[in-house]
Order: structure tokens, then C-alpha cells, then sequence
């Protein structure tokens, strides 16, 4: 099972070279892929639950030059609050700046304050993301927009596409469209009867199975082997707050390896 993390993106002090800094060690220590979360205009100050500071797509992309290996991620971009067009050039510019690195993790939202504040309409979000979902694939497997605008950096190959959420809609979406399913906040049990609601869905089309989990000192090593035997393909791992970060990020990774 592979260990990934979610980068620690919630304080506005943090620099971007400590962000790069972080990454690297990641590279260093085998850990598979890095995450960085998204919220625009949170109901609450930067957290673990509440999104980053940075604006993951831009930070990707400076993190793209920063690594050699490491697969980059979002997690997740809040896809009804994005021009469609505009998220399709960012991802697939990134993808070639990274030499084809970049999981485009998406997302519906839930902050509905968010949304008024922004001007998006929140009763259509589900729907707003099926909807980009299938133009991503027409540019980037045609490189034609709808009415014919031509669309490039066009991807070598598919770029990975990771839906978030726990809904049995957020499921369906991951079977339908995605090639990865990420968690949100489950615990190993819930997170394995998630994963067979995936296979009564689709038992034909296997999507990767991905678990965030909040690092606990005491029971990290206890739970990340919980959600391998639930099912698990990758784990995310936040190791908390910025203070201390490699040298929980560096201890985790020797206890597993």
C-alpha cells in the first residue's frame, strides 16, 4: 500500500520554499504523492478541514519545478467555483511542467456561504462538476473546444482523475468518470463499507481506493495498517501542524517502510 501526504497549506506564514522543502522530503523519504487542499473563501480560518492558504493549481505548479519524481495533487479542487475551460488549461500545463506528474483530485463542495460569496450556484454543483468533468476529456482528447476553439498543451496520456467525497453520488462519479476515490475524515470500518458500495457499483471497473488520514502519534501506525485491510490502495497522510512536520512525516515513513 502506498503512503502519501497532504501537504501542511494553513498557515499565511508558512513560505513557499519551507511548501518545497516539504515536497522534496516526501520525494526522498518513497512517500508516492503530495496533496494540497482548496478553498477560496472558507467559512472558518485555513485548517486541515478548511483548505490551504496557497491556491493548490499555482502551488503545483511551483512545486512541478521543486521535484523530480513525486506525483502532484489536488485534494480536492472545488470544481463548480472554476471556469471549466480555464481548469483544463491549468491542469494540462501543469501536467506537461511536471513531465505528467499532476492527479487532478475534484470535488463538488458543501460550503454553500462559499458559493453565494462567489456568485456560484450551489443547488447545481453536482451537475457542474459532470458537466466539466466530460469537457476535460473532449479537449484533452481532441483538443477541440465545443464550438471548435483548438486546445492545447493537449495530455501525452490520460491525466488521472481523482473524485472526492463520501456520498454514494460522489461514488458513482468515481466509477463513472474517475480513476481514483479519495476519503474524506472515515474511519478504517466506514471506509471499507464505502469501498463495497464501489464494487456493487461497478464491479467491472476498479477505481483506486485512496484513505486521508489525520496523523495521530499514538495510533498512526495502528490505523494506517486498519485501512490496508479495509481495502485501501494509498493512504494520505496529514501529519498535523507545520511545527515538527518532516520529522513526523520522516518517523511515519520508517515505521511502515
Amino acid at each position: 500500500m502506498s503512503r502519501q501526504v497532504v501537504l501542511p497549506n494553513e498557515s499565511p506564514d508558512l513560505t513557499p520554499h519551507r511548501l518545497a522543502d516539504l515536497a522534496r522530503l516526501a520525494e526522498e523519504l518513497g512517500y508516492e504523492s503530495v496533496w494540497l487542499p482548496d478553498h477560496v473563501l472558507p467559512p472558518e480560518p485555513f485548517g486541515e478541514v478548511f483548505g490551504g492558504v496557497y491556491e493548490p493549481l499555482a502551488t503545483l505548479a511551483y512545486l512541478a519545478a521543486a521535484t523530480e519524481r513525486v506525483q502532484l495533487g489536488t485534494s480536492v479542487v472545488i470544481v463548480p467555483l472554476r471556469e471549466p475551460h480555464l481548469l483544463a488549461k491549468q491542469a494540462a500545463t501543469i501536467d506537461r511542467l511536471s513531465g505528467h506528474r499532476l492527479v487532478l483530485g475534484v470535488g463538488a463542495g458543501w460550503n454553500e456561504p462559499e458559493f453565494a460569496e462567489l456568485g456560484a450556484d450551489f443547488p447545481r454543483r453536482g451537475a457542474t462538476v459532470d458537466e466539466t468533468l466530460s469537457l476535460l476529456e473532449q479537449l484533452f482528447t481532441t483538443g477541440r473546444g465545443r464550438s471548435g476553439g483548438y486546445f492545447e498543451p493537449r495530455p501525452e496520456g490520460r491525466i488521472p482523475i481523482l473524485v472526492g467525497g463520501n456520498s454514494t453520488v460522489a461514488l458513482r462519479r468515481a466509477v463513472r468518470a474517475g480513476d481514483q476515490w479519495l476519503s474524506a475524515g472515515l474511519s478504517p470500518g466506514t471506509f471499507a463499507e464505502r469501498v463495497a458500495k464501489l464494487d456493487q457499483l461497478d464491479p467491472e471497473r476498479r477505481v483506486r481506493r485512496i484513505a486521508r488520514q489525520q496523523f495521530d502519534e499514538k495510533t498512526a501506525v495502528q490505523t494506517y495498517r486498519a485501512y490496508r485491510e479495509a481495502g485501501a490502495d494509498a493512504v494520505a497522510l496529514h501529519f498535523g501542524g507545520d511545527e515538527g512536520y518532516e520529522e513526523r512525516m520522516a518517523g511515519f515513513a520508517a515505521e511502515v517502510s
